[in-house]
């Protein structure tokens, strides 16, 4: 039994002092503060998108009209679609961001999506942000949950939404 603790301890001591001998450059990112005021203005203006029904402005904040855009189905609805309709249906659907975009901007609701918990990570042309959020519309929760962005920066040096998933849970 001593023999056994002896070496389940030094198999620790091993596995402990191999996780932290990660080179010095490892979660050093390249990020300025031009950089996130620029993506913190993204977050801002796509807010303000969708509380002014501006369907042009959100189309300035992201890459393209393709974009991944979509909270993905759960495994049960997704093999359910499989079953009954489309047996290559992976959950997601084709058109997320021109639906949404003409969701906002066709809405005779108020509509409004707060974030909470904003959390900017960058590295160097490319950038993560994640948050809490909670869609609104005429000032009742719709659904809240988590929302991704992957974003890049283009040519111009400005920043743009390459794709945003989400979860989506109901109140």
């Amino acid at each position: 039994m001593r023999c056994f603790v002896l070496a389940l301890l030094a198999t620790s001591l091993f596995l402990s002092s191999a996780v932290d001998a990660a080179p010095a450059y490892i979660g050093k990112h390249i990020s300025t503060p031009e950089d996130t005021r620029a993506i913190n203005k993204v977050v801002e203006d796509f807010q303000t998108a969708i509380k002014t029904k501006d369907r042009k402005l959100l189309s300035t904040l992201v890459l393209n009209s393709n974009i991944l855009f979509d909270s993905p189905m759960n495994p049960e609805d997704i093999a359910f679609v499989r079953n009954v309709h489309d047996t290559t249906f992976d959950g997601l659907r084709a058109g997320g961001y021109n639906e949404f975009a003409r969701v906002i901007g066709m809405s005779k609701e108020a509509l409004e999506e707060k974030f909470y918990n904003v959390k900017i990570t960058q590295d160097g042309n490319v950038a993560w942000v994640m948050f809490d959020y909670e869609f609104i519309r005429d000032g009742k929760t719709q659904n809240y949950g988590i929302e991704t962005w992957q974003m890049m920066k283009v040519a111009d040096d400005s920043w743009k939404i390459a794709s945003v998933m989400w979860t989506m849970n109901r109140p």
